[in-house]
């Protein structure tokens, strides 16, 4: 064996003890981090007091609030001739607190008319934009609670905006 083989074979045993460490420090960063994400989401870090007080003295944490869906006749609505699509086709439903519900229904008429006049007062470019679903949602909200007066509706429940 001469000097240029035995280099060779130090160098490789060197590399190979090299990596053990990085491998089973890669795999101990990964067990933590994965052992964190239960801890928090399964409420035993960062949870607050009171509410895990109150699920515990309830024992009730399964029940739903008594919620009505009143649902939305659909709208069509033309959409600027300088966008991709014709028509915007939306309909939702407001989810209401239950002894809300029949009033709520009764405002109906005044809530897709405000829809109606949001809706065709964007530009295409709002619309045919899929993150702006988002931002487009919170503000029907908004004007459907400024209708509706506070506490009425709860949440715009979109079950179809389809562009065609």
């Amino acid at each position: 064996m001469n000097m240029t083989d035995a280099a060779a074979a130090e160098s490789d045993s060197s590399e190979k003890a090299s990596k053990k460490p990085i491998i089973i420090g890669l795999l101990a960063a990964i067990l933590a981090g994965g052992g964190s994400f239960y801890a928090t989401f399964a409420g035993l870090v960062l949870a607050p007091d009171s509410a895990v007080e109150a699920t515990a003295s309830s024992g009730e944490g399964d029940a739903l609030p008594k919620v009505a869906y009143v649902e939305m006749d659909p709208l069509v609505i033309s959409l600027d001739p300088t966008s991709h699509s014709r028509h915007l086709r939306f309909r939702a439903q407001l989810e209401t607190p239950y002894q809300y519900a029949d009033e709520v229904r009764s405002a109906l008429p005044r809530v897709i008319d405000i829809l109606n006049g949001y809706l065709r007062a964007l530009e295409a470019r709002d619309i045919e934009d899929s993150a702006s679903l988002f931002r487009i949602r919170a503000q029907m909200l908004r004007r459907i609670q400024a209708v509706t007066g506070p506490g009425r509706v709860n949440d715009l429940l979109i079950m179809e905006f389809v562009l065609h």
